[in-house]
C-alpha cells in the first residue's frame, strides 16, 4: 500500500473516529508544549507580570490621590478665605496647591490642583505661569473644562495675544455646547478677534451667536457688534 493511500485512511479514521481525533489533537498539543515549554512560561509569567502590574499601579494612584486630596484640604480653605499665597503656595505646615499639583499631578486631585494654580496665578497676574497649569488640567467635567479653556483665553489676553485667545475662547464655547455659557465665551471670543484686527472673524462669531442662542442675553449686544465689525472689515479692505 502506497503512503498516499495510508495517510488517506489515517485522515479518513480522524474523521469518523471522534476518540481517535482526540487522541490526535491532544497528542500534538502535548508536542507543541513540550516543544515551546520555556516560550510558554516565559509568556505566561509576563501577563501574570503584567497583571500585577497593573493591580499595583491602581492602588499606588489611589493612595497617592487620597494623600492629594488630604494635602489640598487646607489649600481648599485659604482659597476661599481669598488668601491666595497661602493657597498657591501653602503655610509651612500644609502644602498649597502648587505643590500639589507637581508632586500629585497624575492623579484626579492633582489634576484639579492643577485648575487652581491657574486660577490663582492668574488672579495675581502671573498670565505666563497661569497658562502652564490650565494646560495641565483635564476634566470630563463639562463646565469646569469649559471654564479651563475660556481662562486660558483670558491668559492669552492678557499676554497681548489676542488670536490665540479668541481660539481658545471659541474652544470653551464649542466644548459640550449649552445655552448659557456657550454664547457668553462666543462673546468673548468675538471682541478677541476685533482686538487682533480679524473682523471678518469677528462678524462670523456675532452671527453665530444670533443664530446658534436667539433666546440668550448676548444677543442684543452681537447684532449691534455685528454692524461694527462689518464695518471695520470693510473699512480695512479699501
Amino acid at each position: 500500500m502506497s503512503n498516499n493511500t495510508m495517510d488517506q485512511k489515517s485522515d479518513l479514521e480522524l474523521v469518523e473516529n471522534p476518540d481517535a481525533l482526540a487522541d490526535r489533537l491532544v497528542g500534538g498539543s502535548e508536542d507543541f508544549v513540550t516543544r515551546h515549554k520555556n516560550l510558554l512560561i516565559g509568556l505566561f509569567v509576563a501577563i501574570a507580570a503584567a497583571v500585577v502590574g497593573g493591580f499595583l499601579y491602581y492602588q499606588n494612584q489611589q493612595n497617592k490621590n487620597q494623600e492629594a486630596l488630604a494635602a489640598m484640604f487646607q489649600a481648599e480653605y485659604y482659597l476661599e478665605a481669598d488668601s491666595l499665597s497661602k493657597a498657591l503656595n501653602g503655610d509651612g505646615q500644609y502644602q498649597g496647591f502648587k505643590a500639589v499639583a507637581d508632586e500629585y499631578g497624575s492623579t484626579k486631585a492633582g489634576n484639579l490642583a492643577n485648575f487652581y494654580t491657574g486660577v490663582i496665578y492668574l488672579k495675581q497676574g502671573k498670565f505666563a505661569e497661569a497658562l502652564n497649569y490650565l494646560e495641565e488640567f483635564n476634566s470630563d467635567d463639562l463646565l469646569l473644562q469649559s471654564r479651563a479653556y475660556s481662562l486660558q483665553g483670558d491668559a492669552q489676553l492678557e499676554l497681548n495675544k489676542p488670536a490665540e485667545a479668541a481660539a481658545l475662547y471659541e474652544k470653551a464655547a464649542s466644548h459640550k455646547a449649552n445655552d448659557f455659557f456657550s454664547p457668553q465665551y462666543l462673546m468673548k471670543a468675538a471682541m478677541a478677534y476685533e482686538a487682533a484686527n480679524q473682523h471678518d472673524k469677528a462678524a462670523d462669531i456675532y452671527d453665530r451667536i444670533v443664530a446658534d442662542f436667539p433666546l440668550s442675553q448676548e444677543v442684543t449686544d452681537a447684532k449691534k457688534y455685528k454692524a461694527r465689525a462689518e464695518a471695520s472689515a470693510a473699512t480695512a479692505k479699501k
